[in-house]
Parts: structure tokens; C-alpha cells; sequence
């Protein structure tokens, strides 16, 4: 597909950039760079805009976009803080290249699944794997040692990565590994949550080396990279400098703009690859162009100017826009921007609209008054006010002091504007709750967004009186997820910032502080709500349940079972409490204590679906197979078209024997979800021991085409050809799956065996000491090589 042609918006935005001034010594010297080919010395890969907040940062990375664009012909995308994740930054990315005219199919279909698999694992932890400990794999160690899965790549957990040792880590990934895996049923899927951005940033790289195909060059712009790097950092010189994710484009230029510079430790290796812009405040020449340009010419005025801004571009531009006279010298630059405003309806939205933290057409209406309901499109024009992610928001430098203005000057207006604020997004979050189901919400962007937005303004309008619930919802947020929890922390810090209170101020900064380590997934930030938020019997109980789940996934098993406990002591009718000890038995092996804990659930929760869906994984894991049979016939029985449960049933089937009944769920499962991708590859699996190796290979076809790069399909594509003596392309397949994926034990143990039906025993030997050393409890592994070590001598 071709370039897509510029939207009205962004023509109308064209022209108005047209009149940028100043900076010209950077934007040449990112022009130039385009005209050096990626082999030349001096061309440089990577930019980093740098520089104090109001110094002009974001208007000159869009100066510089537009360049890239207009004049050299780049796809571009930008990317700031609203990403929480590498994952987010990859489909923000993805999502501007499509709105250019090159959509990201693979990617975004994979990140699709990802959002999917990633709630669904929420309820899947380490604790749920089998068997006794042993020592970690070599793939999880590296997983562990490197940080891709949980650490370095999450914003607070840099600092203490080096202080963790590795191997207990790796080991409690080879356990969430095996217990993911029981669950999911595409064993990319397993990976995908394990380390999202091992297998998702190839694709990136993939489908950006597709589209640079259609243009010269290719920019990703980072911006407000002070409060990304520690999410990001790692990622971005891991693509610069390795090919772990595959090649970029060498027409790929990379910019960062942050107030700080860049790390030495990480980046001054590349200095000679990297052009460094440090911003200061404008030159007196730079300003002065930029007030002529707006008309700004009396001498007074222009020096009054100078001085009230401090030459922040931003300042100066406000300025210029409604500069009035010199007639207060201790005024600041905002107020004299308000004062000089000729509008009393104009000088009132100004203030109005500095309330949200992001505005858009229906909140603006919601935070001015009625006559200035139609200046929504006035206020975005003004220089402090810039697009953000579908809405606009304020310059800090600008919206700061408006926020104190209107505190100090006006309080009943300030707690009347925000309680106004808070029952419109009140309205937003009550529309999405009709969608989703209660246990949901927090996980659903749709309701979690405005109810933080209603929990700031609530915070800034009646700060004590509001903060208990605002600590109330901390039990949601953290089950959640950190990222959710991370972000309502820090809209208690912002509001009580913005709002001059100590209390909401300091749990933010305290709970922030709480949730930075990954590895502890919220634990200690419920501890603190548990002790100090004056929780009533109720919600304790919730809080004790989230805790003891995440006490649950760091393998705390005592501790796990001491919060149920505790939970049900508060409640006895807690039935996740319950379900939450069943799942610590079932881990430890207790499988008649589980069952117990899962009949008491079934006695409080009569004919709920789960619990015999449950009580039949619990006994499948115990491998009491007729047991799991009955309890999933009572599942398919009460719901015939859930497919997983017919998947499940297909498993279990298939280890008593019953191959055909096997085959049947697995034709049902895949009649009700033509999709369903690991349906597909076990029922080819089924079909091969069958003897019907030509539908074998359709499935695996099918298969194949919903998703490429599932290694999965070419090794069970290999066992159909190794079943009928096709044994070179048996081992060509299995060499597909392991370069997708080289830590995939099936497939060494699969080709071994492929390997010695041709007499290379040597060979045959070497893939299942791979095997044996990346799973050392692989048994089948072991047993097949001491056979053909005995069988030699």
C-alpha cells in the first residue's frame, strides 16, 4: 500500500508550523544528516534532544518530525510517557505507521493476543507448576540474568536488577513456565507472556524493515524520555546494537528528547553514532525573531518580555500571543498573559481549562462555563497547549502556576470546577461498567481511565474526605496488575502535588515507592493499605485475597495460606479466598486439601461453571484421569459450546488412551472457533497417531497461516513426517522450530530420534543432551538417551 495522502488536520497543521522560529542550528543539522548515506562516519543514528522543563523539547522534536516527513519522505512515529510498557510502545508505533499507510498486520494481531494472554495469566502463577524444585533451565537463567521478562525492562527496577541473584528468579520462571503451559495451549503463547518483548520486538523490527521497502527513511521519535528510559533504555540499545531481535533498516534514525542526558553507563560506547542537541533557553536574537514574527516590536514590551519569560520558548510564546504593557513589574509570565487577555470569557476558559490533566471537547465543556463552551478549538491554538494521544493538555510550566493561581485565589471555585470534572469522567467510568464484568474493571482501560480522572479531581476538590476511598481502590488497581497500580499511585501523588495536600502527596510517593520492585508484584503496597488505610472488615478481607494471591505467585506458600486464612476469618463466604488455598494445595501436592477447598467454594457458589473446570485440572494434574474426565463431562454437559473445556476433555481423553473420543472434542472445539490455533495443531497431532497424516498436514496448514511464527507447528509437522519415515524432512522441520524457537526441548528430543532412524547416533545424542541440559527434568530426554548410549555399546 502507498503513502497516505496528509487529512485536512494535518495540512492546517503544516501551515502553521510553517512560521517556526528559532532552533535553526538543530534542525539543520538533523537535515543534513539525511543527506549522509548510513555507511558515511558522520552520520549519526540516534539524537538526543536534552534540556530543562519549557525550553522548547516536544515543539522541536515536532519541527523535526514534520522535516522528516515533508522533506526527506520518512514513515515516522512518536512516542512520550502515556506508554506504560515496551509492549505499548510497540503498538503506538504500529498504529502511527498505519495511519501513514502501512499497517503492522502480524504485529498487531500478536499484541492482540498478547492483552488477551496477559489478563488471562493474572490468575496463573509459579505456584500453580508441578513437581519438586530443581535447578533453573539455561533459558530461564538467561531470561532472569538479563532482565527481558521482568526486570530492567519496567520503570523503578533498574536499580535493583544487579542486586538479584538470578537463579532463584530463573527457577520460579521454569515453574511459571510449566504452569502456563498447562493452561495455554499454543507454546508461543507461554512465551509471549513469559517475555512479551523478546517475542514481540521482531516483529517490529520485521514489519519496519517491510515498510522502509516504500520509504527512504524511517524516524522514531521518543519524547519525555526522562520518565521513559527506565522502561526504555534497555530495549532501544539492545536494537541499535544486537541483532537478538533481527536487523533494523540502516535508514533508521532514532531521536530522544528527555531533560536529562543519557545514561554514560549505557550509551557512551555509541558516541560516535549519536548527535547530542542540548537545548537552552532561547538566544536574545532567537526570541526577539520570534515576538517580531508575532507582531511583538515595541522595545518595552520586548524587553519586559525577555525578562518575565526567561527566554523559555514556551513562556515567550505565550508572551507573544497577548504580550499588553509594562505596567507590573513582579507580575509572572502566566499572569501576565491572563491579565492582558481582552476576553473575560477567554481569560476564564484559560483557567478553566488548566484544571484536567487531559482535555478533550467534553471534558473542556465540563471544566468552563457556559458561554465559553465553544473555545475548545481557541484553546488548543494556544502555544502552551499541545496534542496528547487523542486529547491536549497544558504545558507543566504554564498549567503549574494557572493551578495555583486559581487555588489561592479563588478556593470555592477551585472545589466547585473539580467536583464538576469528577462527575463527568463519574459519568464515563458508570458507560463502561454496562460492557464489562465487575471483576474486570480495573483491567479495562475503557473504565480504569476515567475513574482515575475522577479519583484526581475528587483528591484536588476535597483532598481528606476523599483520600480513604481513593485508598479503597488501591485493592483493585494492585489486583490489576502493577502497571494499573503504578498508575494509580501516582494519580494520588499528582493530586495531592497539584493540590498542595500532604496526605494523598505522601501515600502516592509512599505507594510508588512500594510497587517499584517487579518481583514483589504489589505485595508490599497492600501491606501498607492493610495497615494503615483503615480498611473496614470488608475490604480487608479483599485486600488479605490480593495479597495472599501475589504471596501465591512469589512462591510464599506459608504466607499465601496465612492471608486466606485471614481473609475468611474476616469472611467466611470468601469464596476466592477459598479458590485461593485450593490453588496453594494443589501446588504443594495436597490434592485432597484442594478438593476440599474447592467443594467449600462449590457449597457457597452453587452451578458456578469454574468450579468443576477446576476441581477437573486439579485432578488431570494429580494424573487421576477418570476423576478429570467426570468433572469435565459436567462442564461440557452444562455449557457444550466452551471450547476450552472440549480442549481440555481432548487432553485428557488422549492420555487414557481414548484417541478417537479425543478427536472428537477436538473437531467440536475447533467447529465452534475455526481459530483456535492449538485445537488445530493437537488435533493434527491426534490425526498423525491415527495414521491420517494428509489431515495432519491440512491442520498444520491452517495453522500455520493464522500464525507464523508458532514453532509449535513445524515440530508436530516434523513427528507427522518422522511417523511415516520421511526422515530428512522430519528434521528439516524440526530445524525450522528450533530456529523459532532454540530452547524448545520437544523438538531436540523429536529430532533425536529422527536423527537415529538415519544412524546418526552421534547427532541423536548431542540434541538430547540440549535437551537434558535446557529441561534437566525432561525424563522421556534421559530415558531415550541412556537406551542409545546402551544400544551402542
Amino acid at each position: 500500500m502507498g503513502r497516505a495522502r496528509a487529512s485536512m488536520q494535518e495540512l492546517i497543521q503544516r501551515r502553521g508550523r510553517a512560521g517556526f522560529v528559532g532552533r535553526s542550528g538543530e534542525l539543520a543539522a538533523f537535515r543534513a544528516n539525511f543527506a549522509m548515506e548510513p555507511e558515511d562516519e558522520r552520520h549519526r543514528f540516534l539524537f538526543h534532544v536534552h534540556g530543562n522543563g519549557g525550553v522548547g523539547k516536544t515543539w522541536l522534536l515536532r519541527r523535526l518530525e514534520q522535516a522528516a516527513r515533508q522533506d526527506h519522505g520518512a514513515f515516522t512515529a512518536r512516542v512520550d510517557e502515556s506508554v506504560n510498557s515496551v509492549p505499548e510502545a510497540m503498538a503506538s508505533i504500529s498504529a502511527q505507521f498505519a495511519r501513514q499507510g502501512h499497517e503492522f498486520t502480524v504485529l498487531d494481531r500478536r499484541l492482540a493476543t498478547y492483552e488477551q494472554r496477559r489478563h488471562e495469566a493474572e490468575s496463573i502463577t509459579a505456584a500453580e507448576a508441578e513437581g519438586p524444585s530443581q535447578a533453573p533451565t539455561a533459558g530461564s537463567m538467561v531470561v532472569a540474568q538479563t532482565g527481558l521478562a521482568v526486570l530492567g525492562l519496567v520503570p523503578g527496577a533498574g536499580a535493583l536488577a544487579g542486586a538479584v541473584d538470578p537463579a532463584p528468579l530463573a527457577q520460579g520462571t521454569d515453574r511459571l513456565r510449566t504452569a502456563l503451559g498447562s493452561r495455554f495451549r499454543d507454546h508461543k503463547d507461554v512465551q509471549l507472556v513469559l517475555d512479551p518483548v523478546q517475542v514481540l520486538t521482531p516483529l517490529l523490527v520485521k514489519e519496519v524493515s517491510r515498510a522502509a521497502a516504500s520509504a527512504p527513511w524511517t524516524v522514531l521519535f521518543f519524547d519525555t524520555y526522562e520518565r521513559t528510559a527506565p522502561l526504555l533504555d534497555p530495549w532501544l540499545r539492545a536494537l541499535l546494537t544486537s541483532e537478538r531481535y533481527g536487523a533494523l533498516p540502516a535508514h533508521t534514525v532514532i531521536v530522544l528528547a528527555g531533560r536529562g542526558r543519557l545514561d554514560p553507563g549505557r550509551w557512551a560506547d555509541l558516541a560516535d553514532v549519536i548527535g547530542t542537541m542540548p537545548l537552552e533557553p532561547f538566544t536574545d536574537a532567537e526570541a526577539r525573531q520570534l515576538l517580531t514574527a508575532k507582531g511583538v516590536t515595541d522595545e518595552g514590551v520586548v524587553r519586559d518580555v525577555l525578562r518575565l519569560s526567561g527566554r523559555l520558548p514556551v513562556l515567550v510564546s505565550t508572551l507573544a500571543a497577548n504580550p499588553g504593557t509594562v505596567d507590573d513589574p513582579s507580575a509572572t509570565a502566566v499572569e501576565r498573559f491572563l491579565k492582558w487577555e481582552d476576553d473575560p470569557v477567554r481569560r476564564s476558559a484559560a483557567l478553566a481549562g488548566a484544571l484536567p490533566r487531559r482535555l478533550d471537547d467534553d471534558v473542556f465543556r465540563a471544566a468552563v462555563d457556559e458561554d465559553a463552551a465553544e473555545l475548545f478549538g481557541w484553546l488548543r491554538a494556544l502555544p502552551f497547549v499541545s496534542e496528547h494521544t487523542g486529547s491536549v493538555r497544558y504545558h507543566e510550566v504554564v498549567r503549574a502556576p494557572i493551578l495555583r493561581l486559581q487555588q489561592n485565589t479563588s478556593p470555592r471555585r477551585w472545589t466547585d470546577g473539580h467536583l464538576r470534572l469528577a462527575e463527568t469522567f463519574t459519568r464515563r467510568r458508570e458507560a463502561a461498567e454496562e460492557d464489562n464484568s465487575p471483576d474486570e474493571l480495573w483491567k479495562r482501560d475503557a473504565w480504569c481511565t476515567p475513574r482515575l480522572e475522577e479519583t484526581y479531581h475528587l483528591l484536588c476538590a476535597r483532598p481528606s474526605a476523599e483520600l480513604p476511598g481513593a485508598l479503597r481502590d488501591g485493592i483493585g488497581a494492585c489486583e490489576a496488575g502493577l502497571a494499573v497500580a503504578r498508575r494509580w499511585a501516582a494519580t494520588l501523588a499528582e493530586a495531592g502535588e497539584d493540590a498542595g495536600a500532604d496526605g494523598p502527596r505522601d501515600w502516592g510517593r509512599r505507594l510508588l515507592t512500594a510497587l517499584a520492585d517487579e518481583r514483589r508484584r504489589g505485595i508490599e503496597a497492600l501491606g501498607l493499605l492493610l495497615a494503615r488505610a483503615g480498611l473496614d472488615a470488608a475490604d480487608r478481607s479483599r485486600a488479605l485475597v490480593a495479597r495472599g494471591r501475589q504471596h501465591r505467585s512469589a512462591e510464599e506458600f506459608d504466607e499465601a495460606l496465612d492471608d486466606f486464612g485471614r481473609a475468611l476469618a474476616l469472611d467466611p463466604g470468601n469464596v476466592a479466598a477459598h479458590f485461593g488455598r485450593a490453588v496453594v494445595h494443589r501446588a504443594t501436592g495436597d490434592t485432597d486439601r484442594a478438593m476440599a477447598e474447592l467443594d467449600r467454594a462449590e457449597e457457597l457458589e452453587p452451578g458456578a461453571h469454574w468450579i468443576p473446570r477446576e476441581r477437573g485440572e486439579t485432578y488431570r494434574r494429580a494424573r487421576r484421569y477418570e476423576e478429570a474426565l467426570e468433572e469435565l463431562d459436567r462442564v461440557v454437559a452444562t455449557d457444550p459450546g466452551d471450547a476450552t473445556a472440549l480442549g481440555s476433555r481432548a487432553q485428557t481423553r488422549a492420555a487414557l488412551g481414548r484417541t478417537h473420543e479425543a478427536l472428537e472434542d477436538l473437531d467440536r472445539a475447533i467447529a465452534l472457533d475455526d481459530d483456535y490455533t492449538w485445537a488445530l495443531v493437537r488435533r493434527a497431532h491426534v490425526r498423525s497417531l491415527l495414521g491420517d497424516a494428509a489431515g495432519a498436514l491440512d491442520d498444520l496448514a491452517r495453522a500455520e497461516a493464522l500464525e507464523p511464527d508458532l514453532p509449535g507447528t513445524p515440530g508436530e509437522r516434523g513427528d507427522v513426517y518422522r511417523r511415516t519415515d520421511r526422515y530428512e524432512e522430519a528434521i528439516a522441520q524440526y530445524d525450522r522450530a528450533l530456529a523459532l524457537d532454540p530452547e524448545y526441548a520437544w523438538a531436540l528430543g523429536s529430532r533425536a530420534l529422527a536423527h537415529e532412524a538415519l544412524g546418526r547416533r552421534t547427532e541423536a545424542l548431542m540434541d538430547l543432551d540440549r535437551a537434558v541440559e535446557l529441561n534437566p527434568g525432561y525424563a522421556w530426554a534421559m530415558a531415550q538417551r541412556e537406551r542409545i548410549r546402551t544400544s551402542a555399546e
